[in-house]
């Protein structure tokens, strides 16, 4: 007898730097969460641990937070298209501390990200926040290769 288990997924978590690469996660996600039934949760988090070294002003974090709201706003709003419930966040710290954090408070599914974000030389040199938070989340992760990869 062949044991059958059933996946339920009812909150995805879809963490979003505003990039095309990002965008080509939004839309698995997106598609995912409407088989399934499942809530979209878009989450932006601006990375105060890059400017630990740089006095960064609040005008700065502000405008970071800004760039946050439309990237968040691109996730929900292409979930609402699809008939999704989504909601959006937009938080200041380590990237994938706070991507694994938020995961874990809001219990997470499944997190779905891009392979690749903005920072390319920071992959090389420190290993990316996708990396990370594969490694480090509770979560499964859905991992998804931009179409210019």
């Amino acid at each position: 007898m062949a044991l059958v288990v059933r996946i339920v997924y009812d909150d995805i978590l879809v963490p979003t730097d505003g990039s095309p690469e990002a965008e080509a996660a939004v839309e698995h996600a997106v598609d995912i969460a409407a088989t399934y039934g499942a809530r979209i949760h878009a989450l932006y988090v601006v990375d105060t641990s890059a400017y630990a070294t740089l006095d960064a002003t609040e005008t700065v974090v502000e405008d970071l937070e800004d760039e946050g709201e439309v990237a968040v706003e691109y996730v929900t709003a292409a979930a609402e298209d699809a008939g999704v419930e989504a909601q959006g966040s937009v938080t200041t710290g380590n990237v994938h501390e706070s991507i694994t954090a938020y995961a874990r408070a809001n219990d997470i599914d499944l997190i779905v990200m891009g392979t690749h974000g903005r920072r390319g030389l920071d992959r090389v040199l420190v290993g990316s926040v996708t990396e990370r938070v594969v490694r480090t989340a509770d979560a499964p992760v859905l991992t998804v290769r931009s179409g210019a990869d």
